[in-house]
């Protein structure tokens, strides 16, 4: 799949972001290209350059508050349910917005999976 110049700049950051992972790899998921760490989806970062951030449920409202988070959505009107949130890209400019971004799916990876880095 063809990559957007957004996507390929975000792909990039996200990239050296989790370079210290353990097994990653990507896939082409939910209109976007999904990062998976052990097998599970970490991020996926979308063709317009926003990234969908899989997120501890119990924290999903919290997060809601911060700068350009929003309720996924998987096509129009059909909420992806707590645990999904889509950052807009505008957010993720500043390199501290997707360094968050990144941390709190990774919480919430090593919470679901026990891993410890």
């Amino acid at each position: 799949m063809a990559m957007t110049p957004e996507q390929a700049e975000l792909l990039a950051q996200v990239r050296a972001l989790i370079a210290d992972e353990g097994t990653v790899r990507e896939v082409s998921m939910f209109g976007g290209r999904a990062v998976m760490v052990d097998e599970r989806m970490l991020v996926s970062v979308q063709k317009d350059g926003t990234l969908l951030a899989r997120v501890d449920a119990e924290r999903h409202d919290e997060l809601l508050t911060r700068p350009g988070a929003a309720q996924a959505q998987m096509g129009a009107g059909r909420s992806m349910g707590p645990g999904w949130i889509e950052v807009a890209a505008e957010a993720l400019a500043e390199d501290e917005g997707l360094e968050a971004w990144i941390g709190v799916a990774r919480e919430h990876h090593r919470a679901e999976t026990g891993a410890r880095r």
